[in-house]
């Protein structure tokens, strides 16, 4: 802790004045290093004053600087390491990882986990990019007609790994901040259900530790017939259904079942 230059000359005259540091430490309730490191500046400076200490020295110039952030903005996943790397290639100057961090601090670049999603073929681009251009000029009436549907699953138990706890060092193993975990996860349900701008379906189990995978025919006796039939007669001719590409949507009965049945899906 820094003294004040008041209380550092009251230190050293005491001093002076025949007190030991360690009486100086107890009539002025400062530490005993904080005493000596007084006197001591006393004697080197003839002063009280701390001199200001020197600037940090910068160990990369405005060009590497550039070509840090520069070479993290052209491969987002690159490491601190890798950077580190590439700047001694490059420039042959070998700087800390920990440099390259606050160097890109600077210019408001910190990590986090990428968000995910999934993998894109060019045919799943062209095709969302059609999609996008198709439906650019709808209104609100046109998509209120829409019922969008999914499948979601459920863990019976734990979390799937995506749950957090915050906790202190040394409470790994407390029994606030810890979880029982079943072996291989206990089961999971999944669930399917429809959403619309007017309203939803009621959710329905399609698969679970009793049930099997579910397949075309069951989609159709236990979602599309219960649940988005009835949904349609209320919405009226300007229904449209919206599924994903998964095996039992696809099938070939399925699609005769939407002919049958007169329900235009969105694609």
């Amino acid at each position: 802790m820094d003294t004040s230059p008041v209380v550092a000359a009251q230190a050293v005259a005491l001093i002076r004045a025949g007190h030991s540091q360690s009486n100086v430490s107890d009539q002025l309730n400062l530490s005993r290093s904080a005493v000596r490191n007084v006197y001591r500046r006393y004697l080197e400076t003839g002063g009280f004053v701390r001199r200001q200490g020197r600037p940090r020295f910068r160990v990369t110039t405005e060009r590497q600087d550039r070509f840090i952030v520069t070479t993290s903005l052209r491969n987002r996943h690159l490491t601190s390491i890798e950077i580190q790397n590439q700047l001694r290639d490059f420039h042959g100057v070998n700087v800390s990882p920990r440099t390259v961090r606050r160097r890109l601090k600077e210019r408001d670049m910190v990590p986090h986990k990428p968000a995910n999603g999934p993998k894109l073929t060019r045919a799943h681009r062209i095709a969302r990019l059609h999609f996008a251009r198709s439906h650019l000029n709808w209104t609100q009436q046109h998509w209120n007609g829409v019922l969008f549907s999914d499948e979601s699953k459920i863990a019976l138990h734990g979390n799937d790994g995506r749950k957090k706890v915050y906790r202190r060092k040394g409470e790994r193993f407390a029994q606030c901040c810890f979880e029982e975990r079943v072996a291989y996860g206990g089961g999971s349900w999944t669930v399917w259900g429809g959403t619309s701008a007017s309203g939803k379906t009621q959710l329905e189990v399609v698969t679970g530790p009793w049930l099997p995978t579910l397949n075309a025919e069951r989609y159709i006796l236990e979602c599309l017939e219960p649940h988005v039939m009835p949904y349609a007669d209320y919405v009226g001719p300007n229904f449209l259904f919206m599924h994903d590409n998964a095996r039992a949507h696809t099938a070939g009965i399925v699609r005769e079942y939407f002919r049958d049945v007169n329900i235009a899906v969105m694609h």
